[in-house]
């Protein structure tokens, strides 16, 4: 059964992904519960789905985004109802076929599960600068672009 719940709830951050890399703010904001947290790359936090459908917003219409190259390192269930994801994420800059390895991400995520469907309860966003360490941000970025094949 945690095989499928598993299933379930990567489905969903890949929604996230899918949502983000075409720009859609209302799909990403949808898949939060309605209390549900995020922090983004920069630290703004944004709490419940219409706060963070209006933060993500403006980023869409104003700016073409990088897109989201991720993959799930960690599923976690601190309970049925509870899971925590862990994952690491690149982004591949307009016009570009690279990941930018300044920008790579750990991405991580509490969903619960309310009235039988996953929700997002949190999404933090954290850089992986991996200061001093450039041997970690290449092996992190070799690991994201061995995707893009």
């Amino acid at each position: 059964m945690e095989d499928q719940h598993s299933k379930e709830v990567q489905a969903v951050y890949k929604e996230l992904i899918e949502a983000w890399n075409h720009q859609n703010a209302r799909g990403m904001a949808d898949l939060f519960a309605e209390n549900g947290e995020s922090i983004g790359f920069d630290g703004s936090e944004s709490i419940g789905r219409e706060q963070i459908f209006s933060h993500l917003d403006p980023i869409f219409e104003h700016h073409q985004t990088a897109r989201f190259v991720s993959k799930v390192k960690n599923v976690h269930f601190l309970s049925s109802d509870i899971v925590m994801i862990r994952a690491i994420a690149g982004m591949v800059p307009p016009q570009s076929s690279d990941i930018n390895p300044n920008v790579n991400t750990h991405h991580t995520l509490i969903l619960v599960k309310k009235d039988g469907n996953w929700c997002i309860q949190l999404f933090q966003n954290t850089p992986a600068q991996f200061h001093g360490r450039p041997e970690l941000v290449e092996r992190m970025t070799q690991e994201l672009r061995d995707l893009l094949t």
